[in-house]
């Protein structure tokens, strides 16, 4: 099809209704982060029903995301785009009046339905329309606003969270869904691949949604079953075979949700090898800073999403020019330094301990949120345009799908295993703790009995007064140490997402943009 200048009309309608329809989607990926105290609260929700309600939402992105790139490639991108809105909204809606944590998962499973059809289509329709020269500005520009509000979904949430109004985080995305709608139906013109066969991958979506679901089972239940578990060996066994079946099937199919042969450029691959060990980093990473700050800390839910406000600033004023350096230069050098400067970010996280307040942030967190910023505000655009540019065109939206699928994947497995590894963690810090306490030992298990909480976990009834400041002291001081592991964790991902683009990406694979 033809396409329009970044600068025409056209153009900016296009780059406006991808936005507006992405932003829902990323938004709701984080904003939870921060507001989860109040939710946990609110519907008495457990520390396992926490890390359900995420992972959810990103399990269906990560199980659907593939072929709603697909879709839309199809059956016409702004028609598939629209659909994907229009369910999006309806989850939301949902959400918001959910009274239950049973209803919440579920409806957050709707959500997840209609980001996998809006997330690909946002960046196909951009790729399939605007011109090549400019492409890369498009794509970096789409990448800094989406990245803004994912970074900015958590003061969002912090704020609505402070005020007793965290539903509002799913009512917000009503009027933006109807605007996005408004202006595709009637500003952006359809696009698809006229070439593409229209069959579609059941068994892609069937076995996929299966495996990633039967690991992050598995996964979580790991804390209060333990790893002899028939619950837990049986669904991660089952987990991995679901997930070798996905790609026998996508192997041998003759139009697969995800085609192999893309995975034969090796750029290709190591920019979702990079997606998949940065992004899970971040996950955990951007979680448990949460979680600390809220939990610990001494941060109320505003003031902890506050804390990101210079990783957005940084990610709007740096991701553009990012775009257009791996434009004129290729992306290979900045994916070499901007996920190493992440994890650096992410190693000096961990090595904050406990702090005295939100007064302390600017000589504390404030300069690591900066390196993490910088390095993945000189990532996203040039990742982005190595994905999309190392493939033909017709390929596009399965592209971009693929990507968008690693990167909730890692998501899924990062909420998944941290989560299990974090309880872990911290009641082997908490056992240590509890040995030095002069306390009972039914005392001390109903202390170990609060661990499956995390930073959450309360002082038990019972405790005697004079004992009670002990205890809170060994929550704080276990969290801090099983926060600290996790962040260290958290960098070695980003250093080895690093070494991926050096090892794997070539300029001379990616289509110059000029």
């Amino acid at each position: 099809m033809a396409t329009v200048a970044l600068r025409s009309s056209e153009g900016k309608w296009i780059m406006g209704s991808a936005i507006l329809a992405s932003a829902m989607a990323f938004i709701d990926g984080t904003a939870l982060n921060v507001i989860l105290p109040s939710l946990q609260q609110s519907l008495n929700a457990s520390g396992a029903d926490l890390f359900w309600i995420l992972n959810a939402y990103l399990l269906m992105l990560a199980a659907l995301i593939l072929i709603g790139g697909s879709l839309g490639d199809q059956l016409g991108r702004k028609k598939v785009f629209m659909i994907g809105i229009f369910i999006f909204i309806a989850g939301s809606c949902a959400c918001g009046i959910a009274g239950s944590v049973t209803l919440l998962i579920l409806f957050r499973i709707i959500q997840g339905v209609g980001g996998a059809l809006m997330i690909p289509g946002s960046l196909s329709l951009i790729s399939a329309s605007i011109d090549v020269k400019e492409r890369g500005k498009a794509i970096g520009t789409w990448s800094a606003i989406t990245t803004m509000v994912t970074i900015g979904g958590p003061i969002l949430g912090g704020a609505l969270g402070d005020a007793g109004l965290w539903r509002y985080i799913f009512f917000i995305n009503i009027p933006i869904g109807l605007i996005a709608l408004l202006i595709l139906g009637f500003k952006v013109k359809e696009s698809r691949d006229e070439d593409k066969n229209r069959s579609i991958d059941y068994g892609g979506v069937v076995t996929i949604a299966l495996g990633l679901a039967m690991l992050t089972f598995g996964f979580l239940r790991v804390p209060a079953m333990g790893w002899a578990n028939w619950q837990v060996y049986m669904t991660i066994t089952l987990g991995v075979l679901f997930l070798a079946t996905f790609i026998m099937i996508e192997a041998k199919s003759k139009h697969p949700m995800m085609p192999l042969q893309l995975f034969s450029n090796l750029t290709f691959s190591g920019a979702n090898l990079l997606t998949l060990f940065l992004y899970a980093g971040l996950g955990a990473g951007m979680l448990f800073l949460s979680l600390n700050l809220v939990q610990v800390q001494g941060y109320d839910q505003l003031q902890s999403g506050l804390t990101f406000l210079p990783f957005t600033i940084l990610m709007v004023s740096v991701s553009r020019f990012a775009g257009a350096l791996s434009d004129k230069y290729g992306p290979r050098f900045l994916l070499i330094g901007g996920p190493a400067t992440a994890g650096l970010g992410f190693l000096l996280l961990s090595l904050v301990k406990q702090t005295n307040g939100p007064h302390e942030y600017w000589t504390t967190f404030f300069p690591c949120v900066v390196v993490l910023a910088i390095g993945m505000s000189f990532t996203v655009a040039p990742l982005t345009t190595a994905v999309m540019g190392s493939v033909s065109d017709h390929f596009s939206g399965t592209a971009s799908g693929v990507n968008n699928a690693i990167s909730r994947i890692a998501n899924v497995f990062a909420n998944a295993i941290f989560g299990a590894l974090a309880v872990l963690l911290f009641s082997g810090a908490l056992q240590k703790e509890l040995k030095q306490m002069p306390l009972k030992e039914k005392d001390k298990q109903a202390v170990m009995a609060s661990a499956v909480n995390l930073g959450n976990a309360k002082v038990p009834k019972g405790i005697d007064d004079s004992h009670k400041s002990m205890v809170i002291k060994a929550y704080h001081e276990s969290f801090i140490s099983t926060y600290a592991m996790i962040l260290r964790i958290a960098a070695c991902l980003g250093f080895l997402a690093a070494l991926m683009a050096f090892v794997f990406i070539r300029n001379s694979a990616v289509k110059k943009a000029g």
